[in-house]
């Protein structure tokens, strides 16, 4: 039985229990699947990323990760979550804790515990570890590549959240916990660059809007950051410096037909790289040696992205996922002629679900990548086959105050 259904159950037979019994239904639900992945990588990608297509861990020169071809078997994706759900005198008060196995950080490239949530909502506020509020979960295509397309915005933080809905719609502002990263480019050896920390004293600002429309909806959202950095050292030259992030990402999904849903986002903004999936730094290295204590500033990277998907299903059991991504970054002219620069990302899959429980398929994955400006580019071919196994338990009880 699913929580939501229990609550409604308890709070039926609590009506029916003695006036003067306060009695409050709580709910736990201990959910998540089970996930192998078998595929073969025609191409060459980074060791710690065999399983997955990201376009940023593709070769930055030949044979860099050779030789071409690798065979892989993966367990990683594999998800355990816990639902928790009670009626209290403030409303219902919800918890989530959920964590995968894709090892990230120290133990990037291990089958190793990744923490994916741990929050709790109570009314309009949500607090702790999930989902930005400039990430739309809903335009993400249903692939089987965890490292899914790389300019979607997705990114898991801290943060403290207010939402606002109603029937057509809803909108929300958070909080977030601060973060960037940065490319040292072709400085990145000097000794001056290593008394530079970063300084966040302000968290980033978020914000969405989302409009329920004829057969699907459409949303805005927006993030605002402040990036600092301080200069430690006692030298002549003063690296210090900050920059103001900024972006927006609209976003949107559309029932075509019965059978075809379309997903599609357009993300554009300075620094923000760290809130999509696959797209390099937020800060790069600008020259500037008309300043001696100076000559050198990091800047906010522009990017620029897009997605399109449909989703298909051609029976009630088979269906079908096909689409296109691109990341652009507008690399700044200290950055190493290997920087990153654009990504490309396709795939075709086809599904076969004939229960809830339990989903099988082929995919076929591609990616680009391509560098600043030493006209390197690598790409990658990748087929791979899943098997997944759902399951959920649900159990409840009325505590009687």
């Amino acid at each position: 039985m699913k929580c939501r259904q229990a609550v409604f159950l308890l709070l039926f037979l609590s009506g029916m229990r003695q006036a003067n019994a306060q009695e409050q239904p709580k709910c736990l639900e201990v959910y998540g699947f089970m996930l192998t992945d078998i595929g073969y990588n025609f191409g060459q990608i980074d060791p710690n990323w065999f399983d997955v297509l990201r376009v940023t861990k593709l070769p930055q020169y030949e044979n860099q990760f050779g030789p071409d071809g690798k065979i892989f078997f993966s367990v990683r994706q594999t998800r355990l979550g816990v639902n928790s759900r009670a009626q209290t005198s403030l409303g219902q008060l919800k918890g989530n804790f959920e964590f995968d196995l894709f090892g990230s950080g120290p133990d990037v490239g291990q089958t190793a515990f990744h923490l994916r949530s741990a929050y709790a909502e109570l009314g309009k506020f949500t607090v702790g570890y999930t989902l930005s509020l400039f990430t739309d979960s809903d335009v993400s295509p249903n692939i089987l590549d965890y490292g899914a397309p790389s300019s979607r915005a997705w990114l898991r933080n801290i943060q403290v959240r207010y939402t606002h809905a109603w029937e057509k719609g809803r909108w929300a502002i958070t909080l977030e916990q601060p973060g960037a990263t940065s490319d040292e480019g072709i400085y990145a050896e000097r000794i001056e660059l290593q008394n530079v920390k970063p300084e966040f004293k302000v968290p980033d600002l978020t914000a969405e809007y989302r409009k329920i429309i004829e057969s699907g909806y459409i949303e805005l959202a927006g993030v605002l950051k402040w990036i600092k950095w301080e200069d430690t050292g006692n030298g002549p030259v003063n690296l210090s410096g900050n920059e103001i992030g900024w972006g927006f990402n609209i976003s949107s999904t559309r029932q075509l037909s019965r059978q075809t849903l379309f997903k599609g986002q357009l993300v554009y903004g300075k620094g923000i790289q760290n809130h999509l999936t696959d797209a390099a730094a937020d800060v790069g290295i600008e020259n500037n040696f008309d300043d001696p204590v100076t000559p050198v500033v990091g800047v906010a990277l522009p990017v620029l992205g897009g997605l399109a998907f449909l989703e298909h299903k051609w029976t009630s059991q088979w269906s079908s996922t096909m689409g296109y991504s691109r990341v652009r970054i507008y690399n700044s002219d200290a950055q190493a002629a290997s920087a990153f620069k654009n990504g490309h990302y396709a795939v075709f899959n086809l599904l076969y679900q004939p229960s809830s429980q339990f989903m099988t398929g082929a995919e076929l994955q591609w990616g680009k990548r391509n560098n600043f400006r030493n006209g390197f580019d690598s790409s990658a071919v990748k087929v791979q086959f899943s098997f997944k196994y759902t399951f959920s338990h649900s159990v409840f009880e009325t505590v009687t105050e």
